[in-house]
């Protein structure tokens, strides 16, 4: 015999979780389905930052929504979301100076905490810097970054206190429809009946599509990241970074590691799977570019290496809303940038699916139908580069 909810959806990551979560504070019944544990795949090796840089004012106002879900996190989801204020700096080369200034000047006017500041403000607030090569940066001194895998499971630990149900180690086989309508899902661990099923699966959501009759336009996309352990003479932090001139971003881990990962050369394509290697000369690169901009990271040494992967769509922006059959919604595509905007994405979707419209963000210029129009997301302050 099916078991019932009223909404299943695949995926525990941080699209999934935070879509229960606020289904549940709707008094919605939710059964979430993941092939694995929570976080296991795209979320549990996301980066983690927390930051509002973004050059479209949709993506802003996801970013802002989201950020004071992570600061004051303990009060409105409740448990730990790890966040760490160190502040957060673009740093853009010259030819993008222009861009920069437009892209502040629009969050500034949504309200967002973020100013412009020069090569000897951030010299100030990074000694070990090389700020020769830029001429105006955007500096966020609230931003930081939180820990991925403790947000998406205090989420789905709030949205089980109101009556979600989670089921792991379960792969979704089917997806059920009757007379154009979705009916519920079939998996490994049986049958779960629902009139409304969400494909929040990371990576896996191309298939998950297929099973619903749909062919997203969905790549596997595989990135890679590094833990560098400091030299103790930079000290305990340093704030978190997007270098888009030297294509990399990187933060602060705990007092003594930094994080690093590269924009470019990343593997696109194939088929999803759990593999952890790293491309063959990543460290070098690594190396190469964080001394760059920070030389004396010379005389650390490297701690760790993984790999993480997500799903990629052609403008690198997300799918968000129905598609296929009525009752079949997408929350997929994030292009490897999805963490910082969980929070809104989810509130905003679940408003969209119980209400018929997203109240808090409008995210409607996400749907899938987008591809098929034409009307691919463009960049409306182009100071930065897409992954590759």
């Amino acid at each position: 015999m099916a078991q019932t909810a009223d909404v299943v959806i695949i995926g525990a990551g941080i699209q999934g979780t935070s879509l229960a979560y606020h289904l549940s504070l709707r008094g919605v019944q939710v059964t979430v389905i993941e092939r694995r544990v929570v976080a296991a795949a795209a979320t549990g090796r996301s980066s983690g930052l927390v930051r509002l840089s973004y050059d479209r004012a949709d993506e802003s106002l996801l970013a802002w929504t989201s950020f004071r879900y992570f600061r004051d996190w303990a009060e409105t989801v409740g448990g730990d979301c790890g966040f760490v204020r160190t502040g957060f700096l673009r740093l853009v080369p010259r030819r993008a100076a222009a861009a920069l200034r437009a892209a502040v000047e629009m969050q500034q006017g949504l309200g967002i905490p973020t100013l412009l500041v020069t090569p000897d403000d951030v010299r100030r607030l990074a000694p070990a810097f090389v700020t020769d090569d830029f001429d105006v940066a955007a500096y966020e001194p609230d931003s930081g970054y939180a820990d991925p895998t403790s947000s998406a499971a205090s989420l789905m630990r709030a949205a089980r206190d109101r009556g979600a149900v989670l089921v792991q180690e379960c792969d979704v086989t089917a997806v059920q429809t009757s007379d154009s309508r979705v009916t519920g899902v079939v998996t490994t661990q049986g049958t779960y009946a629902a009139p409304v099923v969400v494909d929040a699966a990371g990576a896996w959501a191309g298939m998950v599509g297929r099973f619903a009759g749909l062919e997203l336009p969905i790549q596997v996309w595989r990135h890679d990241t590094a833990f560098i352990r400091r030299p103790s003479a930079l000290g305990t932090t340093h704030p978190t970074v997007i270098d888009d001139g030297n294509e990399m971003y990187f933060r602060p881990e705990g007092r003594e590691l930094t994080l690093v990962g590269l924009e470019d050369d990343n593997r696109i394509g194939g088929e999803p799977g759990d593999d952890d290697e790293v491309a063959p000369r990543f460290m070098d690169r690594v190396v190469d570019r964080i001394c760059r901009r920070i030389p004396e990271m010379a005389d650390g040494e490297l701690h760790s290496m993984h790999s993480g992967l997500d799903g990629l769509t052609p403008d690198q922006r997300p799918i968000i809303g129905p598609a296929g059959p009525e009752g079949f919604w997408v929350d997929c595509g994030f292009s490897g940038t999805g963490f910082k905007t969980g929070p809104a994405v989810g509130r905003s979707l679940a408003e969209w699916i119980l209400d018929g419209h997203p109240s808090t963000v409008d995210i409607t210029a996400f749907e899938l139908r987008r591809f098929a129009e034409g009307r691919l997301l463009h960049d409306e302050h182009a100071f930065g580069t897409m992954w590759r």
